[in-house]
């Protein structure tokens, strides 16, 4: 018996090792060619010709009709005399200043108690006083006793704090019914063997966009801001695939 389980545990870790290895297989020959090679940076690609690019669809107003005024050189929305210089087509360009700040201290505490007890029986039964010895002994006094008791405790503590400051040009990919624009930028920075990546995207509105044609990333609905990098020092920082596997698999 002892040598069937530990057969069975052999199998079971040979076969987690080989899934894991199968996986990562493909990982590690990449990684085995760029040895000594730099990080190499992204393609400039379409964003609308990226798999899993879907156009947003928001709710929308009915439609108006524009008015113009004739005979007069101002344009209705515009904030130059002679041309607005803001992003409003599909193509254009804005710059987007990343300012983002967030601090939060979080502190619950928890405390739970609860007692309980049963205690039921009989004191006597008919005719039991008449009894003596051993048959005496043999009715029940009690029939039922039971105790219960449970406690439970539980403290948590949140204290974070980030803070991130810089700037992205984005695209416009897309003009709403509305007028309001879809835009996305990336922005990749290679220091050394480490690339550093930035990628904003959301919805803007045009009244929110300023006169130098920046926008602050706090007027940005539906958000998607990530900053994070890869390279050297980023894949020492990640566990390897074999532990990220057993993480996943093992229930304790």
């Amino acid at each position: 018996m002892f040598k069937s389980v530990s057969t069975n545990r052999i199998v079971l870790i040979t076969a987690l090792l080989a899934t894991g290895g199968l996986a990562g297989g493909c990982s590690s020959i990449d990684r085995l060619a760029a040895i000594g090679e730099k990080p190499a940076l992204s393609a400039i690609e379409n964003p609308t010709t990226q798999p899993g690019y879907k156009p947003v669809q928001m709710p929308m107003p009915k439609p108006e009709v524009a008015s113009y005024n004739a005979n007069s050189l101002w344009r209705n929305g515009s904030r130059a005399f002679f041309r607005d210089q803001r992003a409003a087509k599909v193509g254009d360009i804005m710059t987007v200043t990343v300012n983002f700040t967030d601090k939060a201290a979080i502190a619950n505490e928890t405390k739970r108690s609860r007692s309980g007890s049963e205690d039921s029986g009989i004191t006597d039964f008919a005719g039991s006083k008449l009894l003596t010895g051993d048959a005496a002994q043999v009715l029940p006094g009690r029939i039922l006793t039971t105790d219960s008791s449970s406690s439970s405790g539980g403290k948590g503590t949140v204290d974070r704090q980030e803070k991130l400051q810089t700037s992205v040009a984005a695209v416009v990919t897309q003009v709403l019914p509305n007028g309001n624009l879809v835009v996305e930028g990336k922005q990749e920075i290679r220091v050394n063997f480490e690339v550093r990546e930035l990628i904003v995207a959301g919805i803007v509105r045009p009244e929110d966009i300023q006169s130098d044609n920046t926008i602050d990333s706090s007027k940005i609905a539906q958000a998607r801001i990530a900053y994070g990098g890869r390279g050297q020092i980023t894949d020492v920082q990640q566990p390897r695939y074999g532990q990220q596997v057993m993480d996943v698999l093992l229930p304790f």
